[in-house]
């Protein structure tokens, strides 16, 4: 929870999601029949729900799968019960698990967090069948809401815009392909139950019309248990702006402001900021009745979020859908109006009036939300799953928060959402936000898993970024800028020599004291190197570069460096302590002392400096390359990506492809990924079944050349 500091601006608490003491007494005392609720999903949110519940009194119940039997969200709960196998489907999609677990743990309520059941009709239903209160909107709203023709037909009459499209019942491959042509490509294909990018497609000619409809069909009928689609009007380089409405069953609607998500990729968020930069004060009210509006049409109640699209030049905007839940991006919205919106949300479904009136409702400052997520940006954003073995987040401070799931030795799953945290931050304007998201995003260190920190850190520092220039393209628009050559440092090369001698030293003083602590004072300070010798050459591999750091010993503790065997040598004196869990490397080079954090996984080295992470990889040894060069990559090869599920296979052995034909579909983190011939050829044998589990780089279908 946020509060009112003494300058009247909100601030984080020490905690942010703790209510100050003035403010939890009354809270938790009007809370007479929720007094224990069960939180239908995983992660961060489960998380997030628990904190405000806990700061009200209020009991939880966590559910979670095989997979999640030690995270953080069971460990936060007051009980926790397995639903199943890893699989969503059967654990956190399963209906009639989670009822039988409310039931069992005396739940009068149910908070679905976003995402699994969060809109699905059918489950707020069954609440209520069940006399458990679904901590959401009615049954009705989720529906007209969540089918998006439906909801185009209701905005249209409660005076909202909406865009060009169809919206028809008839889903036959020749009706679609129809309409598209009337629209005027290029068009978007969306899921007409999707949300989050899910089953969503933009089509830039007829000709890649019919693949694109299948695939979208797929993905949504996996996400959503329904396959029918919508198609709009694609709207070049738009802005993504979405109000924060609430409402309660007295009849009482509010608008909370409005957050710009623009920034995407995959059509998914990955930065929001709330307000929307450069919108004045007359459009933003305009954008929140108009959401007003559309939430008053369905009788909607509890939290909920209305997405425009925006023209970036004029400003007209137009009805996207609206989400009947609560958005990954609350947090924005509770930084600027000091609210927690998870105590509004038990608030209302507990039957009580909203707490403010629209007039009540204050706009203060500037906050951004970066999200944290395991995927390689410099790969096509494409997501991985594995071990934190290093987690260092940034403290929480009076303008800080972070928001997780897990901890460092966690599991990132292959099964769920690649997203590790979320970083908020707040200022008093757009600009001194934006510095302490830059500054704070360095204190970010991850290693065993690939993130998209740095590119967050080059986003950051974007001319057009900072000034508030953004649209949904803005990435493909900027993707050479955003993606620039990385040229190491030669300061970065030199402290990872001195790391590598030092991590040396450390394991080799500590095997001859027989010591479990690496890190020991003695062993760090002691001033005598067990392996001295006289010189030694570093190899760093960054990319495809190789770097040479010759290093001198002239005397203890004292190094000559030079580099790519250029140049003068450089005196070098350094130490390597553990603070705060951390391996914090002190380099003097020529006089000038630096910091930077350090960790070495296996043959890589991470270097986190006050601008960036650098990762030199150390090259194996010739021998060990020469056994494994007979299974390098060939066109002939198609690899698994990503770990991930099989989720189609097109091809037989003995089929002839072509390059570019699709041969299988693999599915991991609510993504679905099409792998393709690369090359011409004749299928020799499918390595894989539908339904694998299988890991990134797995060989899944091995081709032969066509002979002629």
């Amino acid at each position: 929870m946020y509060h009112f500091g003494k300058f009247n601006r909100p601030i984080f608490c020490r905690n942010p999601l703790t209510l100050c003491a003035r403010d939890s007494h009354r809270s938790a005392s009007q809370f007479n029949r929720i007094n224990k609720i069960l939180i239908a999903n995983r992660g961060e949110i489960a998380c997030r729900i628990t904190k405000t519940a806990k700061k009200l009194g209020v009991k939880t119940v966590a559910v979670y799968s095989d997979a999640d039997r030690n995270s953080m969200h069971v460990e936060q709960a007051d009980e926790a019960y397995c639903i199943g196998p890893a699989q969503s489907s059967q654990s956190y999609l399963r209906q009639d698990k989670i009822i039988s677990v409310a039931k069992k743990a005396k739940c009068q309520a149910i908070h679905p967090g976003y995402g699994f059941l969060s809109e699905n009709t059918e489950f707020a239903e069954l609440c209520q069948r069940e006399n458990i209160i679904f901590i959401g909107p009615p049954a009705s709203a989720i529906r007209d809401m969540g089918i998006k023709n439906t909801s185009k037909i209701i905005m249209t009459k409660a005076g909202v815009p909406i865009i060009e499209g169809y919206h028809g019942e008839d889903q036959t491959n020749e009706t679609l392909l129809t309409e598209a042509r009337k629209i005027g490509f290029p068009v978007m294909i969306k899921a007409v139950r999707g949300g989050g990018g899910k089953g969503m497609r933009i089509v830039l000619k007829e000709s890649d019309f019919i693949e694109a409809l299948e695939s979208a069909r797929t993905e949504s009928e996996k996400a959503f248990g329904d396959s029918a689609v919508l198609l709009e009007k694609y709207v070049a380089e738009p802005r993504h702006v979405e109000v924060q409405i609430f409402a309660d069953k007295h009849g009482n609607a509010v608008y909370l402001f409005e957050r710009d998500c623009s920034i995407q990729r995959r059509h998914q968020k990955v930065i929001e900021e709330a307000p929307a930069p450069g919108i004045s004060q007359k459009l933003r009210q305009e954008l929140g009745e108009a959401a007003v509006r559309a939430a008053k049409a369905v009788g909607y109640v509890g939290a909920g979020t209305v997405e425009f699209i925006m023209d970036r030049n004029n400003h007209s905007f137009h009805f996207m859908e609206m989400n009947t839940r609560l958005q990954v991006e609350h947090p924005v919205t509770e930084a600027i109006t000091g609210l927690d919106l998870v105590e509004w949300q038990l608030k209302v479904a507990n039957g009580e009036e909203l707490p403010l009136k629209q007039e009540q409702i204050t706009l203060n400052g500037h906050a951004f939300e970066a999200r944290i997520y395991a995927e390689n940006p410099r790969n096509g954003f494409l997501p991985g799953a594995g071990q934190l073995l290093f987690l260092k987040p940034p403290q929480t401070t009076d303008n800080v928060r972070v928001e997780t799931g897990v901890r460092q030795n966690d599991e990132v799953s292959v099964h769920y959402d690649p997203m590790i945290a979320k970083l908020v931050v707040w200022g008093k304007d757009r600009i001194e936000a934006l510095n302490i998201l830059r500054a704070k995003l360095n204190e970010y260190n991850i290693a065993g898993l690939d993130t998209n920190i740095e590119f967050l850190k080059d986003l950051c520092v974007h001319p057009k970024f900072q000034n508030g220039e953004v649209h949904t393209g803005f990435i493909e628009e900027n993707f050479e800028q955003l993606f620039p050559k990385l040229c190491i440092p030669n300061q970065v090369l030199i402290q990872g020599a001195l790391a590598c001698i030092l991590y040396e030293d450390v394991d080799s003083l500590s095997a001859s004291l027989e010591t479990k602590d690496p890190f020991s004072p003695f062993a760090v300070e002691t001033g005598f190197r067990l392996n001295h010798i006289l010189k030694h050459t570093f190899h760093f591999n960054i990319g495809n570069e190789n770097n040479i750091v010759e290093v001198k010993y002239p005397e203890p503790d004292m190094y000559l460096m030079r580099i790519n065997r250029l140049g003068p040598w450089r005196k070098v004196i350094g130490t390597l302590k553990k603070i705060d869990g951390a391996s914090e490397l002190f380099t003097e080079i020529d006089g000038i002392i630096t910091k930077a954090r350090t960790v070495k996984l296996n043959n890589k080295l991470h270097i986190f400096t006050k601008d960036r992470e650098w990762q030199l990889i150390i090259p194996t040894p010739k021998f060990v390359t020469t056994l494994t060069s007979r299974v390098e990559k060939n066109p002939y090869a198609a690899l698994s990506p990503m770990p991930g599920l099989v989720e189609k296979i097109f091809v037989n052995k003995g089929d002839a492809v072509k390059k570019n034909d699709s041969l299988l579909v693999i599915v991991a983190m609510k993504m679905e990924y099409i792998i393709k011939a690369s090359t011409n050829g004749i299928v020799k044998d499918v390595l894989c079944s539908i339904g694998d589990n299988v890991a990134k780089d797995k060989l899944l279908i091995q081709l032969t050349e066509a002979k002629v």
